[in-house]
């Protein structure tokens, strides 16, 4: 039996989960991230709030990359200001990898009080949602202000002023920090279970009914370890005529940074370019902010 449980346990952590409501028009993602999380926040040692913050950022990058149907294909979500105690906040997904880094000002962020907002935290900035086809080779980017009281709702912002699709986004991050969830509803055209572009009129009474649902989730759902995701579901539409649940996307930390790979980037500078990186020693220091572990490259090798 205790077996049995901590095998749910680990089935209810790092892993998205897709769903369509086909009678109501509307699909949804619900992300739940535990050691995924632990693994990023642990290369780091970041205060509480902006721990917080990237947790946040993190379980929202998980929800958007989830809905990318080539399995190439990458989401970054970067929020940014010049004059913000955070200056830069940066996730990306691909392939149910995860990695995320968040640049601040410590001095600024000791005089906030112990949670601050989020415009405390960037004052007047914006949000960009990147979509990258690895097939097609093709990028989408949308870009609006960084508004609302929480990430989530910015990126609902987003959804509903770049992309004119009604949605529904909440996140949660437990009590410890190291365990969060979100869920992200949207609404959809009738006889219509996806497009690349979706328009919807924002009153429709279908939508309406599926949002209160949706709004019923409590943040100690979103972030229970314990709780299997298709339970929550259920919990959420078992009302409903049909759910389609799909198949679930494990999710782990992935910083694609390596030897080889910084290697091949400094490959595509030239001669004197990499020569003014070189310190006294003879070697290029490379500092990969995701994973927060500097790559010594000596510069003999790379000419070698």
């Amino acid at each position: 039996m205790a077996s049995e449980q901590r095998k749910e346990t680990a089935a209810a952590v790092d892993a998205a989960l897709g769903f369509a409501l086909p009678q109501r028009h509307a699909r949804g993602r619900l992300v739940r991230l535990g050691p995924a999380l632990e693994d990023v926040l642990s290369a780091h040692a970041y205060p509480a709030p902006i721990a917080r913050l990237l947790s946040e950022a993190l379980v929202l990058t998980a929800l958007l990359g989830a809905m990318l149907k080539d399995a190439g294909g990458q989401l970054t979500m970067q929020a940014q200001t010049e004059n913000g105690i955070v200056d830069l906040l940066v996730a990306d997904y691909r392939n149910g990898e995860l990695r995320g880094y968040v640049r601040f000002d410590p001095d600024r962020l000791a005089e906030q009080p112990g949670q601050p907002s989020l415009f405390s935290l960037f004052g007047k900035g914006y949000l960009a949602i990147t979509f990258d086809q690895a097939v097609s080779n093709e990028r989408y980017q949308g870009i609006v202000p960084l508004e609302g009281g929480s990430l989530a709702e910015a990126v609902e912002h987003y959804f509903s002023q770049s992309e004119q699709i009604p949605s529904l986004v909440r996140v949660a991050v437990d009590d410890s920090g190291r365990v969060a969830g979100g869920i992200l509803l949207q609404h959809l055209p009738e006889g219509e279970e996806g497009r690349e572009r979706l328009h919807t009129r924002l009153d429709h009474p279908e939508w309406q009914h599926v949002r209160v649902l949706g709004e019923t989730i409590r943040a100690g759902e979103l972030a229970d370890p314990e709780l299997p995701l298709e339970a929550l579901l259920w919990r959420l539409f078992h009302d409903e005529e049909e759910i389609r649940v799909l198949a679930g996307v494990p999710l782990s930390r992935g910083c694609r940074c390596n030897p080889e790979h910084v290697r091949h980037v400094l490959g595509r500078f030239s001669p004197e370019e990499r020569a003014e990186m070189v310190d006294e020693s003879g070697v290029i220091n490379v500092d990969c902010e995701f994973c927060s572990r500097i790559f010594p490259i000596r510069l003999d090798d790379l000419e070698a």
